[in-house]
């Protein structure tokens, strides 16, 4: 995995025919998001429950080879005041226990911070009126598709 700084040096290590991967990374879930060959787009994509780290590695390996995932934009849970906290190093220890898989693609990824994305996508569901059930259902990946939009839109300057 090389670690980007900017949208623009994900997108110019870009494969051609490759995707952008929004991830949501909990303690619970994944949140999984997609972004469409025009890399314009986020699109929620997928929930992965949370095991151990390697069948959860396996689970993401697999999405990204099938999607044809090129790049990653992952959510960095930084603290209200931007300083790091323990969340910011799982996020960073499970980027580097993925770097040392022999089954995982090099990708460069971006860390996006992720403050306050669980926040606006849980308003958005209770304005449309979504069951409790139902946003449970939805959220994390929702919150990843938040997360890779707001990369898009800040490499587009939207």
């Amino acid at each position: 995995m090389q670690i980007v700084d900017t949208p623009a040096a994900l997108i110019s290590g870009l494969a051609p025919n490759t995707r952008l991967m929004g991830v949501d990374l909990g303690s619970k879930t994944i949140g999984l998001a997609l972004g469409d060959s025009h890399h314009k787009i986020a699109t929620p994509f997928f929930t992965i429950r949370r095991k151990k780290f390697g069948p959860d590695a396996a689970a993401l390996a697999k999405i990204v080879a099938d999607e044809k995932v090129g790049a990653m934009v992952m959510g960095l849970p930084l603290n209200m005041d931007g300083s790091a906290g323990p969340r910011v190093q799982a996020t960073q220890a499970f980027l580097r226990n993925l770097t040392n898989l022999d089954n995982f693609p090099d990708l460069p990824v971006l860390l996006w911070d992720e403050r306050l994305s669980t926040a606006a996508v849980e308003r958005t569901l209770l304005e449309a009126d979504t069951s409790r059930a139902k946003r449970a259902d939805v959220i994390d990946k929702m919150a990843a598709a938040y997360i890779l939009q707001g990369a898009i839109d800040a490499l587009y300057g939207v």
